[in-house]
């Protein structure tokens, strides 16, 4: 894949081959390194709009909520120890910031 931005940081990927090269107009080349930091800046921000809309609650329990990445590993894995663990200090956190 080549990488290219457009003037509002927005990130496009397009095959080697030039067969969508007609799609590429006046956007930067950029590299896949820096196509992902694009898209974890902009991850960051709808993390920020989302979060400026949820409750107070609702902010406590996602900022200790374990990582999701926690979750798929056990999925993939098929380890039910972990997936149980997972669920486990999810319900902790549940309790300990309670919906209102």
């Amino acid at each position: 894949m080549k990488y290219f931005k457009d003037t509002n940081d927005e990130v496009f990927a397009y095959e080697l081959d030039g067969s969508q090269d007609h799609l590429i107009g006046d956007k930067i080349e950029i590299t896949e390194e820096e196509s992902k930091i694009y898209a974890i800046e902009k991850q960051k921000k709808i993390n920020e709009l989302f979060l400026s809309n949820l409750d107070t609650y609702d902010k406590k329990r996602i900022a200790e909520y374990p990582s999701i990445y926690d979750y798929v590993d056990a999925i993939v894995k098929n380890d039910q120890v972990q997936l149980q663990e997972y669920i486990d200090k999810c319900n902790a956190v549940k309790l300990k910031y309670p919906k209102p």
